[in-house]
Formats: C-alpha cells, structure tokens, sequence
C-alpha cells in the first residue's frame, strides 16, 4: 500500500457545489464579464452586489444557462455546464430562481403555476404535485391564495408565489436575481423575510439584491463586482466594516446613504 492510497478519507472536504473557473461573456464588442473565478460550498448564502451594468445579473444567469459563456468553465453539482446538451437540463432541475418580474402565468392560478413544472420536467401526478405546491405555499405563509389568479395577489404576494414555485422543483440550489427591487416598499419586507426562512433552512443562495441589511444578517460572503469583474468578497462584518477597494468604499457610501435618504 502507497502511503498516499493509506490517508483516511473519512474526513475529505465535499467539493463546491458551483466551481466558475476563469469565465468570460461578452455581448458584441463589449465584454460583460471577466475573469470570474467563483467557487460556492453547498448551503453557503452569497449576496452579490454592485452598480448597475457590473455584470452581477449575467453571472447568476449563466449559472443555469440562461446565459452562454464565451470562455471558461461553470460546474454545478459535478455537472459541466458549458459542455452543453443533456447537462443544461440536468443543473436547471437542480437549480432554482427567481427574478425582479414574477413571470408567473397569468391564466393559470396560483396552484397551477406550482404543479406545471414538476408535472412536466419530474413526471410527477397531479394529485402529488398539488402536495408539494401546497406544502411550499404555506412555506411562504400564503397557502390561501391557491385558487386565485396571480392578478389578484399584491406584488409582494406574487413574489412569494414565484419563490414557492422554484421550490416545487426542490432544487439544491436558488438564484435570486433582484428579488425586491420592482416591489414597493412596504411589500419587501415579507419577501426578504420568506428568503430569511430558506436561509435558515439550509439552502445553497446566491442573491443578486441592493438590501445591505439582509446582506449583514444573512450573508455568508458578500461578493462585489463592478466592470464585469468580482472587485472584493469578504464576510459580512468585514465587507461592511473595512473594505478594501475604493470602488467598493464608494458603493457602499452611495447605497447606505440614499437608505438612508429615504
């Protein structure tokens, strides 16, 4: 016996759930994206932050495909991503998300838009997809809206609609892109509380969002990007306490004091 085949293996450290390796996007002549190295430990909770046309978005979007990458390699639950076919299925059943527009269907109720992927991508019957869909709707404390129509609801509550949807498909992992920033503000709260829940249940997250308060309470890494590039990632209380790039200093006093502001 070699005494590397003798180690114990018992201890071994899983391997990241995502794994970005030198990644790059462009849109015509401008690049999007660049350099993105990225790796995310199952149930790790990333916020990533920056100003507008930084390339955050694109980045959650490429992790389940939404977006193509030009360059380099995007592994998600030991699935190449960038290798394309068969495999972009496989992650999108295992990866959940949720948008700034609710995309829900207008025509179909509340527990309709629940069952119809799980029924079509996981083969499940219906009367076990409606199990499922009410499960995760009283995860969202909204069970009662069931049979209405998404026209019906508030803004908050079709958000909440569109996290319990994701959930029906019980992925490993939820992308939230912006999740609060076309609500009012009195109906942010109810929707950064339900992702305060899944949080606190464990869930691999990656959220795209300008709410520095749920990034301090909730936040395992904070990841900054700015010009297509991931800038600075620290830990909550070092992030907000001591950053080190100037551009992140400049973020950070611009978004804390229109919070302020307002």
């Amino acid at each position: 016996m070699t005494e590397s085949s003798a180690l114990p293996t018992s201890g071994a450290v899983a391997p990241p759930i995502i794994r970005i390796e030198q990644v790059a996007k462009w849109y015509g002549q401008f690049q999007v994206l660049a350099d993105i190295d990225l790796q995310v430990n199952a149930g790790e909770r990333i916020v990533i932050c920056g100003p507008s046309g930084s390339g955050k978005s694109t980045l959650i979007r490429c992790i389940n495909r939404l977006e193509a990458v030009q360059q380099g390699r995007i592994v998600v639950d030991g699935i190449d991503l960038t290798a394309g076919g068969r495999n972009v299925d496989s992650v999108r059943q295992e990866v959940g998300m949720v948008f700034q527009q609710f995309n829900l269907f207008p025509h179909l109720t509340i527990l309709q838009n629940c069952t119809l992927a799980p029924m079509r991508s996981r083969g499940m019957g219906r009367e076990e997809a409606e199990a499922v869909a009410m499960k995760y709707l009283s995860r969202v404390r909204i069970p009662d809206q069931a049979h209405k129509y998404p026209s019906q609801l508030s803004g908050g509550q079709q958000q909440r609609v569109a996290i319990a949807r994701a959930l029906c498909m019980t992925p490993k992992i939820m992308l939230f892109d912006e999740p609060t920033s076309a609500l009012d503000p009195e109906m942010v709260k109810e929707v950064l509380d339900t992702m305060i829940g899944l949080a606190e249940d464990g869930m691999t997250m990656l959220c795209v969002t300008h709410e520095m308060g749920f990034a301090r309470s909730v936040a395992d890494r904070v990841i900054f990007m700015a010009g297509g590039r991931i800038v600075e990632e620290a830990p909550p209380q070092a992030f907000f306490s001591a950053p080190r790039h100037e551009k992140t200093r400049q973020f950070l006093g611009q978004i804390l004091s229109s919070h302020q502001a307002a």
